[in-house]
């Protein structure tokens, strides 16, 4: 939907927490999975959702998919503070995230996206990670991410993938000034540089504003900015998969992609002993992840596996 609809829609057509917005390539559309609300923070359980079907019903509009996607990591701003969320933690945490979700049961999820020309295994890679301490300043633009990623290659940090999906992962004192907060918590699109095509990501800080970009202030690995990051992480991913280059690939008819219609639902959840929810296993590790919408002729339904 377009950026100017925005106070018009979130109200009327979502209901839960926080906002991600994925843009395409050209940055002149918005399509905005937000929410105004934060029932966790309030003391409830995280949102569960609707269980029937969910519409306008996916559609396959011909672009590529990724088959099996490597992620890679750039730590951009200070991930080695102190105290806060943005430590040698939370980049353990974010890592094991990379390492975990391949093959899981959610991730297969992406699998129902297959289609005549382009499978998707539901397999992922971990293709590393590398820093950046602020070449960009504190203040990001749109078109300063996709600088953060050209450079991280043109030094040979970080090698190029043509099935790779590189995430920006900014410390809580870097703002991304089109929206991070305000209008969403992450992004994807893709981009060219002088190695060719790349699929890229934005994701905030959760720590800079729990009640906007996290579904709980208190995070099931004891983080709650980088753990509300991780749901943000797997919704990009999966979007990135199935639709690389925004609305060429699935999406519906307002042009939302698979996660963007399960956007900030998460099912049944667990109460862990810390005080903080969580819906998924993966590796040794808990998550509160955003469900993922599982396409059948029958029918698209959000679901977590």
């Amino acid at each position: 939907m377009k950026k100017t609809l925005l106070s018009l829609t979130l109200a009327a057509c979502l209901a839960a927490v926080g906002f991600a917005d994925e843009r395409d390539s050209d940055d002149k559309t918005f399509k905005m999975d937000g929410h105004e609300t934060n029932p966790v923070g309030a003391g409830g359980a995280p949102t569960v959702g609707s269980t029937g079907v969910i519409t306008p019903a996916i559609t396959y509009h011909n672009g590529p998919l990724i088959n099996t996607p490597a992620i890679y990591y750039i730590f951009y701003g200070n991930w080695a503070q102190s105290n806060g969320s943005d430590n040698a933690q939370g980049v353990q945490i974010l890592n094991d995230f990379g390492h975990a979700i391949g093959g899981s049961p959610y991730f297969n999820i992406n699998q129902s996206y297959s289609t005549s020309s382009y499978s998707v295994s539901g397999n992922v890679t971990y293709g590393g990670s590398t820093t950046d301490a602020y070449s960009q300043g504190t203040r990001l633009r749109d078109a300063s991410v996709l600088t953060i990623v050209s450079n991280a290659l043109k030094s040979g940090r970080l090698p190029y993938n043509a099935n790779g999906v590189y995430f920006v992962l900014t410390s809580s004192d870097v703002n991304e000034t089109s929206g991070f907060c305000t209008k969403y918590c992450g992004w994807h699109t893709s981009g060219n540089t002088t190695y060719g095509k790349v699929r890229y990501s934005f994701v905030g800080n959760a720590n800079r504003c729990l009640n906007a970009c996290a579904a709980q202030t208190v995070g099931p690995n004891g983080n709650a900015g980088v753990d509300g990051m991780i749901s943000v992480v797997a919704h990009e991913l999966e979007e990135a998969t199935t639709d690389p280059d925004p609305s060429s690939g699935w999406a519906d008819s307002q042009g939302a992609e698979n996660a963007d219609k399960c956007a900030w639902t998460f099912g049944a959840s667990t109460l862990g002993s810390n005080g903080a929810y969580y819906n998924t296993t993966l590796g040794a590790r808990n998550y509160l992840i955003q469900r993922n919408l599982k396409h059948s002729s029958t029918g698209d339904y959000c679901v977590m596996n």
